[in-house]
């Protein structure tokens, strides 16, 4: 599928297009926008009429997402970087039952190697959640996992492996569902291997379609790491990391690397989500990372957390009307880098996850006044923590404990697992856990829910998507 833009080129293909077809490709995207755009106003809606409509059951999904899982979630699905020596070495997903009424309760029931290793990251699921597309940082290669036909058991139905050849992109990172396509921000670019890289845009079966390269003036330094949308407010934010350079450099050498310290991002980008265009470039000095808007109805604000600088932001409009972007709160020492990574915000807005890498800790803040969040909850989940994911309802919290292979403590302090808590309101109490090193299966990073209720209706377009 392309886009003819005014120089008679096609924006995808870049090649000329002759007087004939140029009209034809015209009227081709003029109906494609209009086609694309109608599904996003039904969904925007939708969402209006029925504010559960834009949640799903991790509270980091994309609003466009269909299916919810309100209630007990059957599966993890936990995205592993693969170690040398280690079982069979190669990255993979791995399938872990979570409802405690089964009898494989906090077990492994399913594992799924890629047939290499190539630094294991982030999954996302597609619209229609029949998907998981799950990426590697180092070779830059995109897996899509059907989960939809046997939950219990994922299988592998297509390899995307010319990104980096399409979009001169390398490291795809953020898997974003929009209506019937998939929307990935990438960490580096193929050139320098730096920070300056941009989002890619496929249909849901796997076809690329066009990309949008980060603002690089006007204040932009064109990194990128995620990604959030407020559909009623036509807004699309991203977030700021580092290049291969540095992700793939050993964490110790870095820190000590002035130059490479430096390599950060330190911007977030608001862009017209209709027009795919940035409107606005906001200072949030220390590599702000995942982005999470309220889901709480009538409420129109999002948070990120630095990892360099331990703070939390928070973007809102001002009472003209202006998008803005303040530091509000401290998480942890900011002198001992503790380093925030993952975030997660509850349904009702009112509570923010924050995990804190170096020390292991997990960080609770009351945020029902966003603009004054306070902690209220602190504790331990090992010597390393990363990813945190919890239930729609609030009441179960998963850790995993992988950053980034070149990242990971080292030595005893290398411990690799999935850890599954209650939540109560006030304290986490353990439920499983499982030892990723002892079982084998390497280093647990990126997590999504399953659920056997969960088996969409068929479409042709996701059909399309499995051949």
């Amino acid at each position: 599928m392309g886009t003819t833009g005014e120089n008679g080129f096609d924006l995808v293909k870049k090649r000329p297009v002759g007087s004939r077809m140029r009209k034809t490709r015209i009227w081709q995207s003029i109906r494609l926008k209009k086609s694309l755009w109608a599904l996003f106003l039904a969904v925007a809606l939708a969402c209006a009429a029925d504010p559960l409509v834009t949640q799903a059951d991790e509270t980091c999904n994309s609003p466009y997402i269909a299916d919810l899982i309100k209630g007990q979630e059957d599966y993890v699905y936990v995205w592993t970087l693969g170690v040398k020596g280690m079982g069979d070495g190669s990255d993979k997903l791995v399938t872990v039952d979570a409802n405690p009424q089964s009898k494989h309760y906090g077990k492994v029931i399913a594992t799924l190697s890629v047939g290499g290793r190539g630094e294991a990251h982030h999954v996302g699921l597609t619209d229609d959640r029949r998907y998981l597309w799950a990426g590697d940082l180092d070779s830059s290669k995109i897996y899509v996992f059907d989960v939809a036909s046997n939950p219990a058991k994922p299988r592998m139905v297509r390899t995307i492996s010319n990104m980096v050849k399409e979009t001169g992109y390398v490291g795809p990172h953020t898997f974003y569902a929009l209506p019937g396509r998939m929307l990935i921000q990438a960490l580096s670019n193929s050139k320098d291997h730096g920070g300056v890289t941009g989002m890619a845009l496929y249909t849901n079966s796997g076809k690329f379609i066009t990309s949008y390269p980060m603002p690089t003036t006007d204040g932009g330094d064109g990194y990128g790491y995620d990604i959030g949308i407020n559909a009623q407010k036509n807004v699309l934010l991203t977030s700021s990391f580092t290049g291969w350079n540095n992700y793939m450099m050993d964490l110790g050498t870095l820190m000590k690397d002035q130059e490479a310290m430096k390599q950060f991002g330190n911007t977030m980008v608001l862009w017209d989500l209709k027009a795919m265009k940035p409107e606005k470039i906001f200072s949030v000095p220390g590599a702000p990372l995942e982005i999470r808007w309220s889901l709480k109805p009538g409420d129109a604000w999002a948070m990120t957390a630095t990892a360099l600088t331990s703070k939390l932001w928070l973007i809102k409009q001002d009472a003209q009307g202006e998008w803005q972007a303040k530091e509000v709160a401290t998480v942890g020492d900011p002198s001992q880098l503790a380093i925030p990574v993952d975030i997660s915000i509850t349904h009702d807005g009112r509570g923010l996850w924050v995990d804190t890498f170096l020390d292991g800790k997990a960080h609770y803040f009351d945020i029902s006044d966003p603009e004054h969040p306070k902690q209220v909850y602190e504790t331990t989940i090992g010597k390393q923590v990363n990813m945190v994911s919890e239930s729609w309802d609030g009441k179960r919290v998963y850790f995993t404990s992988s950053l980034l292979s070149h990242w990971d403590k080292k030595g005893a302090d290398d411990e690799q697992f999935l850890k599954a808590y209650d939540w109560n309101g006030k304290e986490l109490k353990p439920a499983f856990q499982i030892d990723f090193y002892q079982q084998q299966l390497g280093r647990p990073h990126h997590m999504k829910f399953g659920s056997k209720s969960i088996r969409p209706a068929y479409r042709p377009e996701a059909r399309a998507a499995s051949q």
